[in-house]
């Protein structure tokens, strides 16, 4: 059944002019993204289906790619890059969000901002939050990406974003997609060579947190910065 013969109050976007976007489920601003379904399923009951498989979770469909999209009936690769398009607008929005509104004064704080980014990839990324006096957010990045193991960091370009930024002193992070949070040797190494860097920049390392996909561990917390 197509979406027009649907009753009015569950076509996607009548809905949307008539109530609002903040009245449509998941599953009908997805079915606006792809504009139609196959020949089995409405644009909104295919949504529906493809967010069943990823626990109706934003993030989690925003990882697959392409070509896992186009392993759904009837979305091929235009439906495929228009799905992974507004997911990746959603990110950049995030990424964008004003920064000076965010105020660090915890490891729980500065977790709350790494998780959406960190929490439920499956490669390795390493993140800075660059901090000015006051501890308020003035830029955040992703350093480098790595595989299933690691991902490099190189330390000089660390501090020359910082001093790009104007920053004082800077919160890192990195996950662990095994699940561990146990830092390791190499994390324990780079804390200190960045933590010793800082120092002749007199900018200060604040934390180091490794995240998992529900906790995170705090090299702050457990003083062994």
């Amino acid at each position: 059944m197509s979406i027009k013969f649907l009753a009015e109050d569950d076509r996607p976007r009548e809905k949307f002019l008539l109530k609002g976007k903040n009245a449509l489920s998941d599953s009908e601003l997805l079915a606006i993204i792809m504009g139609s379904g196959n020949r089995d399923e409405s644009a909104v009951e295919l949504a529906r289906r493809i967010l069943e498989t990823v626990d109706n979770n934003w993030h989690q469909l925003s990882l697959l790619s392409v070509q896992d999209l186009m392993k759904f009936k009837g979305v091929g690769e235009a439906k495929a890059i228009s799905i992974a398009t507004a997911l990746e607008i959603g990110n950049r929005k995030a990424l964008q969000e004003v920064p000076d509104k965010i105020q660090i004064g915890s490891s729980n704080d500065a977790y709350k901002v790494f998780k959406v980014f960190l929490s439920e990839l499956r490669h390795e990324e390493f993140w800075v939050l660059f901090l000015n006096q006051s501890n308020k957010i003035i830029h955040k990045s992703c350093l480098s990406q790595g595989g299933i193991a690691q991902a490099v960091v190189d330390i000089r370009l660390l501090f020359r974003s910082a001093l790009e930024h104007v920053a004082t002193s800077i919160i890192v992070a990195h996950n662990h997609p095994s699940g561990s949070l146990k830092p390791s040797a190499e994390d324990i190494k780079i804390t200190k060579e960045i933590k010793e860097a800082g120092k002749l920049l007199k900018i200060e390392l604040l934390d180091h947190l490794i995240l998992s996909q529900k906790s995170y561990f705090s090299f702050a917390d457990e003083n062994m910065l």
